[in-house]
């Protein structure tokens, strides 16, 4: 099989070059991006892209201020969308019925595959990338500052430019661990030793547990970067964000 290098060598950029992204080829990547496979053909998604660097400094603080969100080219929210779908409907004397968990959970699906379409075909032509996971952690100030009407719901930040760095790829699990054949084979804690050996031998990840005071590296996830609480707290922020939004009653 033949590969793509820019695949295999894929990573995050945070810092960017002064040089901007045209619209042309922004337009281009976005519109081949849409080829993604969609629930019913329904294309279930909306990008807002943003330039103006005001309102990338008003939209930085959902992203708790990372610099990515004001040094990008580009700064692209991808929106799950039912409302534009389900305007259709209603012109055309259809009577919608997607305001509900399972429609939200089908355009979050045709967007995240739009989200990946357009990052490999951005990089395929020399761009560097950084995919915000902070957009579901923080939605509603998003919401507001981009003015989402109900049915339509940020799932996804990604900021685009020219590379100015060229950072350490990061690590990944080696195929053993993510690959189940005919069914799924649960772990052993053999298999668990094996699968993360690796990541735990690194200097940087040894770096980070000193740094963070912990025995272990799993602790640092648990402890510092992706706490319980927090994950509850945002967990419901966002159940309250999808009934603000139309998608729960």
């Amino acid at each position: 099989m033949k590969h793509l290098d820019f695949i295999q060598n894929r990573r995050s950029i945070r810092q960017y070059s002064e040089q901007e992204i045209s619209d042309e080829l922004l337009k281009g990547l976005l519109e081949e991006s849409f080829r993604a496979a969609t629930m019913g053909n329904m294309q279930l998604y909306s990008i807002v892209v943003t330039r103006d660097k005001k309102m990338k400094e008003k939209l930085a603080p959902a992203h708790f201020r990372q610099p990515m969100v004001t040094g990008a080219s580009v700064v692209l929210t991808f929106c799950a969308d039912f409302n534009r779908f389900s305007q259709w409907c209603v012109e055309r004397d259809a009577v919608p019925g997607y305001d509900n968990l399972l429609s939200f959970l089908n355009a979050m699906s045709d967007t995240l595959l739009v989200v990946q379409n357009f990052c490999t075909l951005a990089e395929a032509n020399g761009l560097g990338l950084c995919y915000l996971g902070t957009t579901i952690y923080n939605p509603d100030p998003i919401i507001d500052l981009l003015k989402l009407p109900k049915l339509v719901m940020p799932v996804s930040t990604v900021t685009v430019g020219y590379p100015a760095e060229n950072p350490v790829q990061t690590d990944r699990l080696p195929l053993e661990g993510l690959i189940h054949r005919e069914t799924y084979h649960d772990y052993t804690g053999e298999d668990i030793n094996r699968i993360y050996a690796y990541k735990e031998s690194l200097p940087e990840n040894h770096q980070f547990m000193k740094e963070n005071d912990k025995e272990t590296l799993a602790q640092v996830f648990t402890d510092v970067r992706y706490k319980k609480s927090d994950n509850e707290f945002m967990s419901d922020q966002f159940i309250k964000t999808l009934k603000r939004q139309g998608f729960l009653k």
